[in-house]
């Protein structure tokens, strides 16, 4: 039997009997013949409908989306799915917190996705997972709020857009302050020429991360299915630093610190400037602070510059906390007539002459330390919210794949300059890297046969 004769019945009965060693591809050929057959997978959804959401990924950020889907009239959390037994535990506890019913525990995503009941997926796995999983849950007919960043290359970020072309499901990525009230009261002042033309963004992000020293081959834990948890990634042994969060500076999983947290800042700065691709790319830094098995940087700097002569650079300092303008992270748009600091619920206005002109300070106080609501608790509820009101059709989204993917490849695009040690040259049609053929394999990653994803 071939992937593309596989029904769900039959995927059912595999995962049932097989466990979670079968791969992704026999379920995607599944839903793919659905829909070439004209089969509609995605529920219709209306005005006032009552909401069941998956939450997939609960060791971190999940937990931040258990918090607000459970604030939301009308939606109720049927399921909580992690490969690790610890964060499903998590799960269901913080559910709890706001929600009477339990939710179902389940380890399996694909489960999960193969159940009619559920109509939204929210996804806050390690990055090597969002794309796929993401894709696979638009297949499968679910609407999707994805973390950022949704990609963990910039060929899967195309891979994104194609399948919210195809499938036509509603897809939201965790881009929090595109639905902050600060933000979306200034940027369009600051469009207006609030500081007259702008031309420079500064965005930075300063934490006080420690080593996370070397790992050592180990037994995988009773309490983690680490081949599921692996997933579209080349096999690799396990080791004993990885799981939960290590993931993060390892290229095979992660994306560093200029994704993990710059995507914030970067998006904003690009949002307030009003500019796509870029014609130039650069990046310095390194592993400077520790010597142990973190790959990517812990100093970075990355600068771009667009056709429309503006100019972007961020710079990212995981293990030396000191504040610039007195924030541990935050976004400066410089202009003509003044300069804007932007920080999420806040921002400050000047004029030339550097006196506060507009104001807006919120009660909400950033911690960059805290890996689970650290953009800021109103934020993430209002960027729910506005992710479930856009499935009910009562909305549009704030943050759709098609712009949550630009600022997340640009992104891609520093982390590739700082690996290859060079300046790109970009096509600012699509953010391609031009004349330049060995770069341009790090647009994509190497995947786990079986377990590629397509659209």
């Amino acid at each position: 039997m071939n992937d593309s004769s596989i029904n769900r019945r039959h995927f059912l009965k595999q995962t049932g009997t097989a466990g979670i060693g079968l791969s992704v591809a026999g379920y995607l050929g599944s839903l793919t013949n659905l829909q070439a057959q004209g089969d509609s997978l995605a529920k219709k959804i209306g005005a006032n409908d009552k909401i069941s959401a998956a939450v997939i990924g609960t060791n971190g950020r999940g937990l931040a989306h258990v918090d607000c889907l459970t604030s939301l009239p009308g939606v109720e959390i049927t399921h909580i799915c992690d490969v690790d037994t610890r964060a499903i535990e998590k799960g269901i506890k913080e559910t709890l917190k706001k929600q009477t019913n339990s939710p179902q525990r389940e380890g399996d995503f694909r489960k999960i996705l193969a159940d009619k009941s559920i109509d939204v997926v929210t996804i806050a796995t390690p990055d090597h997972w969002h794309t796929p999983l993401a894709i696979l849950a638009m297949a499968a007919g679910k609407h999707v709020y994805v973390e950022k960043p949704c990609s963990q290359n910039p060929y899967e970020g195309e891979l994104l857009l194609q399948a919210v072309q195809k499938y036509q499901t509603v897809v939201q990525m965790g881009a929090q302050r595109r639905s902050s009230p600060a933000m979306l009261d200034i940027i369009p002042q600051i469009h207006n020429g609030l500081i007259g033309k702008t031309y420079f963004a500064k965005g930075w992000y300063a934490n006080a991360r420690t080593t996370i020293g070397h790992g050592k081959p180990a037994p995988v834990p009773d309490w983690l299915n680490y081949e599921l948890w692996q997933g579209p990634a080349p096999r690799q042994p396990f080791i004993d630093n990885l799981v939960p969060y290590n993931w993060h500076w390892r290229w095979k999983y992660g994306t560093g610190e200029a994704l993990n947290n710059g995507t914030h800042e970067m998006d904003v700065a690009r949002w307030a400037l009003g500019v796509t691709w870029p014609t130039r790319v650069s990046s310095n830094g390194g592993r400077y602070a520790f010597q142990d098995d973190w790959e990517t940087p812990d100093t970075q700097t990355i600068s771009w510059d667009f056709p429309e002569g503006k100019t972007m650079s961020w710079e990212g300092r995981s293990c030396n906390d000191y504040p610039v303008e007195g924030k541990s992270r935050g976004t400066l748009i410089y202009g003509t007539e003044g300069t804007a600091l932007l920080d999420g619920d806040n921002y400050i206005i000047w004029d030339k002459k550097k006196k506060i002109v507009k104001q807006l300070k919120s009660h909400e106080v950033v911690d960059p330390t805290n890996t689970i609501s650290g953009s800021g608790a109103d934020m993430d509820t209002a960027h729910v919210s506005n992710f479930i009101e856009s499935v009910r059709g009562n909305q549009k989204l704030n943050c759709p794949i098609s712009e949550g993917y630009v600022s997340v490849n640009n992104l891609h695009l520093g982390n590739i300059a700082w690996r290859v040690g060079r300046e790109l040259n970009c096509d600012t049609s699509n953010g391609h890297i031009l004349h330049d053929h060995d770069t341009m394999k790090l647009w994509r990653r190497k995947y786990e046969s079986g377990w590629e994803p397509k659209v």
